[in-house]
């Protein structure tokens, strides 16, 4: 009697994915793309929306200066037009004229000499100051040109007014790291907000009056779904309209008649890696012996295979293949636990009669974080606790709601390992990621890791416009962080998106497929859906 309610669930869930797959997903509002999101966002004031959900809700609300293309190239957004001075040191913004601001306020130069002053404020807990410290002044010529002078030249300057510019005449004056301000933006970008139900939804509608142009799809629903199973049955039943899907669900889910009818699907290397990241405060981890023997621990082909499906490939360091600052002469710590167990006799761990290493009478043993609703990782770290187990280390995993890891365990150092992913910019400048004075709250350096000669090649790395020079920089650090295994990096997985077919004007490019998303659109005619 005990089995006959896990039974009869598991049933019911396979007749509910069979009927799922017989009916087309019910459409509510076909102007309206729902999007599946694993967390709720946080903030989302782009000087302090640092995790992935505030990050892509902001960027709907609010514009920088510039962006790139999809071809991966700089342009501009509120910026027409720049001019560089011959030395790299001055940079001229001519910003667009008559852009307003979601309340019908026009945006002017005094715009982003606030956000710039504002960023830098060491009261303001932003983990984007850096990008502004070679900033020796900015100043506003006149209401729709802006001049910025640095201090040396510093290569990802452009990229850097990427940045969503804020309000000076709503928040001049005003705490911005108030939970109203965060929680009731006022933007200039293709979307404004118009609900947000905490842990369930954010809706977003289009702005009439943007400066490209109203957005062709009215409204933009970011729904919290947890579980990615739950996620794919919305997706089948029409419940949403997009989400990236687990490897899987691509594989063994995704190629049905059904689904091929009703969905399109993409694969693409995501310009990120997954790892697992040290506590390098933690006296366990202090010695980079134990990292690497960790690391010789791990079988990624394991990981990729039995976690991605093949998915994915093995990460070497902190840059992915497709970046041009990868160094492809960085040869993987391979998995060989024989060399494992030499590195932790060196660094004093014996194994003990329980079969777990010791060293001064203590066993090896640390807890690792893994995020709620994230099946990928959680599997990951259930491989590694096995790998570990065999060279005797016990690793245990505590599963976590996304917003209370980061604010309340990363951002406070209370952890002593994590199992995260970093999806990168397209400039290798790492500075917020590894220098060593970026370690406060809220910033990237959580795991505290300091290098002179990295902190060193990460300053010069920002003031060479020379390409060749800055690639031999980049390889440079490669090499020296997968001597140090600050983290070990895991993989490298691929993009597995999938899109209701209804919206057309989708196109996928070297940057993706949501850079022009303000152009899809979905045809009057429905008989049109379904038609490549």
């Amino acid at each position: 009697m005990k089995f006959r309610t896990p039974i009869l669930l598991l049933t019911f869930y396979f007749l509910l994915l069979s009927f799922a797959c017989t009916r087309e997903p019910e459409i509510k509002n076909p102007h309206t793309i729902t999007i599946g999101f694993l967390a709720d966002a946080k903030r989302l004031l782009p000087l302090l929306a640092s995790d992935s959900a505030s990050g892509e809700i902001s960027g709907l609300i609010y514009n920088g200066l510039t962006k790139y293309d999809k071809n991966i190239k700089i342009t501009g957004d509120l910026a027409e037009s720049w001019d560089i001075s011959s030395d790299g040191l001055k940079i001229t913004f001519h910003l667009r004229k008559g852009v307003k601001w979601h309340d019908g306020v026009e945006f002017t130069a005094e715009d982003v000499l606030f956000t710039y002053k504002t960023v830098i404020d060491p009261k303001v807990p932003t983990p984007y100051s850096s990008n502004y410290g070679p900033v020796e002044k900015v100043e506003a010529l006149d209401k729709y040109t802006l001049r910025v002078t640095y201090k040396e030249p510093y290569a990802p300057a452009l990229e850097s007014w990427g940045m969503g510019i804020i309000p000076k005449h709503i928040l001049e004056g005003k705490d911005i790291t108030n939970e109203y301000y965060n929680r009731n933006p006022l933007g200039i970008g293709p979307y404004k907000l118009k609900e947000w139900v905490t842990g369930q939804k954010i809706v977003l509608e289009a702005f009439d009056d943007y400066f490209e142009g109203k957005p062709k799809v009215d409204k933009y629903i970011a729904r919290v779904i947890s579980d990615t199973a739950t996620m794919f049955l919305e997706l089948k039943f029409g419940g949403i309209d997009f989400m990236g899907l687990t490897p899987p669900q691509f594989k063994l889910q995704a190629g049905s008649n059904f689904f091929n009818k009703y969905f399109q699907k993409f694969r693409y290397p995501a310009f990120g890696y997954t790892y697992l990241g040290y506590n390098l405060l933690d006296a366990k981890f202090s010695d980079k012996r134990i990292r690497q023997a960790i690391t010789h621990s791990i079988n990624k082909k394991d990981i990729i295979d039995g976690v991605l499906l093949g998915y994915g490939t093995p990460c070497t360091g902190p840059f992915p293949p497709e970046s041009w600052a990868y160094n492809s002469d960085v040869k993987d710590i391979e998995f060989n636990p024989e060399k494992a167990r030499m590195l932790f006799a060196q660094a004093g761990w014996k194994m003990g009669e329980n079969g777990l290493l010791e060293k001064d009478g203590i066993s090896f043993s640390f807890t690792v974080l893994v995020n709620q609703g994230n099946e990928a990782r959680l599997k990951t770290a259930q491989i590694i606790k096995e790998n570990l187990k065999r060279v005797g280390v016990d690793m245990n995993i505590k599963v976590l709601e996304w917003q209370a890891m980061l604010h309340e365990f990363i951002d406070k150092k209370r952890f002593e390992a994590v199992i995260l992913g970093w999806a990168l910019s397209r400039d290798p400048d790492a500075y917020d990621i590894w220098h060593s004075s970026k370690t406060k709250e809220g910033e990237f350096n959580f795991i505290s890791y300091k290098n002179d000669e990295v902190d060193r090649l990460l300053l010069e790395g920002r003031q060479t416009f020379d390409m060749e020079k800055r690639k031999r920089i980049y390889h440079r650090i490669h090499e020296i962080l997968v001597e140090d295994q600050p983290y070990t990096f895991l993989y490298v997985p691929d993009a597995l998106p999938v899109l209701h077919k209804r919206f057309k004007g989708v196109e996928k490019a070297p940057l993706g497929i949501w850079y022009d998303f303000i152009h899809w659109y979905v045809p009057k005619d429905k008989n049109e859906w379904y038609i490549q």
